[in-house]
C-alpha cells in the first residue's frame, strides 16, 4: 500500500498526517512515479500554514526525484523505468508514489542520483534563474545573498564564484558561516548582531550593491533597500520571516530609483525549453563537481512534522532530503 502526507486543516507541524492512499494507474499526459527521494522546502511551509491558500484536504510538498513505473496515452519524452525529478505543482510529492502530469518531469543524467535531484531541483532551478535570467551579472560584481547557508544560499555561492562574482553572505551563527564561506562567501554579516545595510555599506566603499537576494522577507526587507546602490535590483524570492511589507514607489525614487521585483520559480520554468536550458546548466555544473550539493540533513516521510519543526528554527543547513 502505498502512503503519503496529507493535512486536513492549516497550522503547526502537527498537522502532517501519515495517511495510506491508493494510487491508481496513469490518465492521459500522466505518469505514475515511485518516489526515491523527497526535497523539504522552506515553500512547503508556506503551503502547511495557510500562507499558500489550497483547497483542503490535501497532499503536501512540490519536489521529488524517482523512477517512472507507467506512462499514460500521448507522454513522449519520457518512458517507464526513467530516472526523473519534478518540482512545481500539484501538491503531494511527500508520497512513496504517487499518479502526476507527465509536463514537470526532468530526466536525469546517469550522474546526478535521486538523492542529489531532490536535493537541489527546486533550489538548483532557483539559483539558476536569479544568477542567469533576472539581472545581467558580471565578473567583479558584488551581491547580497540572504540565508547565505541554506540549501539555496549554498548554491548561489558556488555558481557566483565561478561566474567570478562576489558574494556577501548574512547568516545567524559562526557555524554557519563556516559552511557559507566554505561555498563561495568572499564576506559574511551576522544579521543578529550586525547592521547588514552599514556592513554592506563598509564592505563596497559606500556604494552599496547592485543586486540583493533576498529569501527571508519581512524581517529584512528595510535591510536590503538600504543595502542597494544608485538604481540597483531588490530580488525577494521567499518569505522565511513574514510577506514584505507594502512597498512605497515613491520611497524607491528617494532611494536611489531602486527596483523590486518578486518573482516565482514558476514562471521561469513554464516554457519546457527555457526549463531544461536551466536545468541543463545546473546538472552540468553538478555532474562535473563544480557545484557541490550539501544534503546535512536525512529524515523519513513519517517523520515530516519534526523536519518541518527543524526547518522553521533554522536548525538546518544546506538541502534536506525524505529517504523512501
Amino acid at each position: 500500500m502505498a502512503h503519503a502526507v496529507r493535512f486536513s486543516e492549516t497550522g503547526g507541524p502537527d498537522v502532517l498526517t501519515w495517511e495510506e492512499v491508493t494510487v491508481g494507474g496513469p490518465g492521459p499526459g500522466e505518469v505514475r512515479i515511485r518516489h526515491v527521494a523527497v526535497g523539504l522546502n522552506f515553500a512547503d511551509t508556506y503551503f502547511r500554514t495557510g500562507l499558500y491558500p489550497v483547497r483542503l484536504p490535501d497532499g503536501i510538498g512540490v519536489e521529488a526525484s524517482g523512477v517512472v513505473e507507467a506512462v499514460g496515452e500521448g507522454v513522449t519524452h519520457v518512458a517507464e523505468g526513467d530516472r526523473v525529478t519534478y518540482t512545481g505543482s500539484p501538491l503531494g510529492a511527500y508520497s512513496t508514489e504517487r499518479v502526476m502530469p507527465a509536463s514537470h518531469l526532468i530526466k536525469l543524467p546517469d550522474e546526478i542520483s535521486c538523492e542529489t535531484a531532490a536535493a537541489m531541483t527546486m533550489r538548483g532551478l532557483t539559483a539558476s534563474y536569479l544568477l542567469r535570467r533576472i539581472h545581467p551579472l558580471k565578473a567583479g560584481d558584488t551581491v547580497l545573498l540572504h540565508a547565505a547557508a541554506g540549501g539555496v544560499g549554498l548554491i548561489v555561492s558556488q555558481w557566483a564564484r565561478l561566474l567570478g562574482v562576489n558574494v556577501i553572505g548574512t547568516v545567524s551563527s559562526e557555524e554557519k558561516a563556516e559552511v557559507a564561506r566554505a561555498h563561495g562567501c568572499e564576506h559574511i554579516v551576522y544579521y543578529r548582531r550586525e547592521n547588514v545595510a552599514e556592513r554592506v555599506r563598509e564592505l563596497t566603499d559606500g556604494a552599496g550593491v547592485p543586486v540583493v537576494f533576498d529569501s527571508v522577507g519581512k524581517d529584512t526587507f528595510a535591510g536590503s533597500l538600504a543595502s542597494l546602490r544608485r538604481r540597483g535590483l531588490l530580488v525577494c524570492f521567499g518569505t522565511a520571516s513574514g510577506p514584505v511589507p507594502p512597498i512605497d514607489a515613491m520611497q524607491l525614487a528617494l532611494s536611489g530609483s531602486l527596483f523590486v521585483t518578486r518573482p516565482a520559480l514558476a514562471d521561469y520554468i513554464a516554457d519546457p525549453a527555457e526549463r531544461d536550458a536551466l536545468a541543463g546548466e545546473l546538472f552540468g555544473h553538478v555532474a562535473a563537481g563544480r557545484i557541490k550539493i550539501e544534503i546535512n540533513q536525512r529524515y523519513s516521510l513519517e517523520d515530516a512534522a519534526q523536519a518541518h519543526r527543524d526547518l522553521e528554527a533554522g536548525r538546518t543547513t544546506g538541502s534536506s532530503v525524505f529517504l523512501v
